[in-house]
């Protein structure tokens, strides 16, 4: 088992265990413990440090918004510093006072190049999301993501952090802009210091060696995050991101013979994989299968050179080669679950059905929240006629990423939700994706009519409500649309997107005061769950209702 599906099966187990509360927990420094508590003097000194930034800055922002803000991150660093110990920097906050950490909040003591940006969210375990943006992933090798169980204010005694888990920046490839993630995303926290100690042993390596520098933060690469997860987006072959370029010592040698004098002791095979990389990226498949044949007369057991060539060979459409080489693969280390999809895929285009469901089935025992094999196991059956099949392999794919409901084909889906239907007529949970197809169709009033079935049989589902009040809008029903999400904030009155869409439908019928009513709930609940960009926007359109309204009064 590779190292990245371990840490997302152990990762799968935290997560059920912190909704039941059975967590690790360790008060000694250095240890790793799933959940933190901080509190008494350590809070009142970082408390004393939030106020000061607050005060700084309150010419340009709202003082309690900036300690509230100030308070998340500190809170999460002290859990990082925590667990970690002497392993990263201190957090000094005599000297990062007023200077910003520049995208960094620790780096490694043994490296300081090496970067731990670190991200802290209050929020439903299943609903929170954590945020890097395009230069944080460049500054830094890893993103540390915490939990904070309570809401973070100025008078809140003690704070349960729980460790959510971390990401290695080089899973994530972004060029510009942000990304957020969810902790079923995440890999186990427990395996953060075994990674920088990785890093470490790489460091070590070169200084020792003084050779050409071995490319750091080189995990085995899994799929790049490019953006926050789409609606039941296709299998994506991973991409290798091109090494930023080395600064090589001028010498009367040619660059080939430089590249050989730097990797002639037992590092030439990394050349050939790098080299492999390169034209990868640059889509020269036939270039980077050349560069990993060599690579593979050097290290005939590289269970990761053998993917990545069969991904250049699936690429020219070799699917037979590719197969042979994904099957070395499984040879070599059976539990590497993501070469199974991609066995599954070249399976496909060649017309063997059976073993491609066969190749799936087995990516989902190694990962049972493989949304991706399930969609396309789903497909594949729905291809071979298997429509019940496929419909139990479509829901259990929408289980595992709920704010997913396209299928890339709504027309498809419709069908296979009805046959659904027609096998279980008390089928709400089909009433309410056929209602989601309907609606990506723009069909608002047969999605209106299959969430008031799916509602008759589950009165209790909000989101059915939320999607129903949305088909409502659309038709410019803006009365059944209030009622909608006011039956959605009956079951969970900290529903901002409730609030900021009923608010629109009141709008709409010229209800001013309860449009700024709405707005002002929405504002407050997007601060709480630190939702700043939203929680900013919605203030600035409270700010022109009020300014429109007091234009009114003149007016009259």
């Amino acid at each position: 088992m590779d190292w990245i599906t371990l840490l997302r099966s152990l990762q799968s187990d935290f997560i059920k265990r912190l909704t039941s509360g059975c967590l690790l927990h360790c008060e000694t420094e250095g240890q790793y413990s799933e959940l933190t508590v901080i509190s008494g003097e350590r809070l009142k000194t970082l408390r004393e440090f939030c106020w000061q930034m607050a005060e700084k800055y309150k010419r340009t922002s709202a003082v309690r918004d900036v300690f509230i803000s100030n308070l998340k991150g500190k809170l999460g660093e002290e859990v990082v510093k925590e667990r970690l110990a002497a392993f990263v920097t201190e957090v000094d906050y005599e000297k990062r006072f007023g200077i910003g950490d520049g995208k960094v909040d620790f780096t490694l003591t043994f490296d300081p190049s090496v970067g731990i940006a670190v991200k802290s969210r209050h929020g439903s375990i299943h609903k929170v999301r954590w945020t890097i943006n395009a230069e944080e992933v460049q500054k830094n090798a890893v993103v540390v993501c915490i939990l904070i169980q309570e809401e973070v204010n100025e008078a809140q005694p003690e704070y349960h952090l729980f460790f959510a888990g971390f990401l290695p920046t080089q899973m994530i490839k972004l060029r510009t802009g942000k990304i957020s993630f969810g902790v079923e995303q995440l890999l186990y926290g427990g395996g953060l210091r075994c990674y920088l100690e990785q890093l470490e042993s790489f460091t070590h390596l070169n200084s020792d060696n003084q050779k050409y520098p071995i490319e750091k933060y080189k995990p085995q690469q899994e799929p790049s995050y490019q953006q926050p997860l789409e609606k039941y987006k296709p299998q994506q072959e991973p991409s290798y991101q091109q090494p930023p370029k080395q600064q090589f010592v001028k010498t009367n040698f040619s660059s080939e013979q430089n590249d050989y004098l730097r990797f002639h002791n037992g590092d030439l095979n990394l050349l050939y994989v790098k080299q492999g990389d390169e034209s990868f990226e640059k889509k020269q498949y036939n270039a980077a299968i050349n560069h990993y044949n060599q690579a593979l007369k050097l290290n005939s057991k590289d269970a990761d050179t053998y993917y990545k060539r069969g991904l250049a060979h699936y690429h020219l459409g070799s699917y037979e080669k590719a197969i042979a080489d994904y099957t070395q693969v499984i040879q070599i280390n059976p539990y590497y679950g993501k070469v199974y999809t991609k066995l599954g895929l070249a399976r496909d285009q060649l017309g063997d059905y059976e073993g491609a469901i066969a190749d799936y089935t087995q990516a989902i025992r190694i990962n049972p929240n493989d949304a991706v094999a399930y969609r396309n196991r789903a497909d594949i059956r729905y291809h071979v006629g298997d429509y019940h099949g496929a419909i139990e392999d479509y829901n259990q794919a929408i289980k595992i990423n709920p704010n997913s409901s396209n299928f890339g084909d709504s027309n498809r889906a419709i069908e296979l939700f009805s046959q659904s239907i027609e096998i279980n007529p008390n089928d709400a949970v089909g009433y309410k994706n056929r209602g989601n197809s309907r609606f990506d169709l723009g069909d608002y009033k047969g999605a209106i009519e299959d969430y008031t079935q799916a509602l008759k049989m589950n009165p209790n589902d909000a989101d059915t409500y939320y999607n129903r009040g949305h088909a409502r809008y659309e038709l410019e029903d803006y009365q059944g649309a209030i009622e909608d999400y006011t039956q959605v904030l009956k079951m969970n009155p900290n529903d901002a997107d409730a609030y900021y869409n009923r608010g629109y439908a009141r709008y709409n019928l010229g209800d001013k005061q309860g449009v700024i009513d709405d707005f002002q709930k929405a504002a407050e609940f997007y601060r709480k769950e630190g939702k700043l960009e939203k929680h900013k926007n919605v203030r600035e359109k409270i700010l022109d209702l009020e300014i429109e309204e007091s234009l009114d009064i003149l007016n009259f």
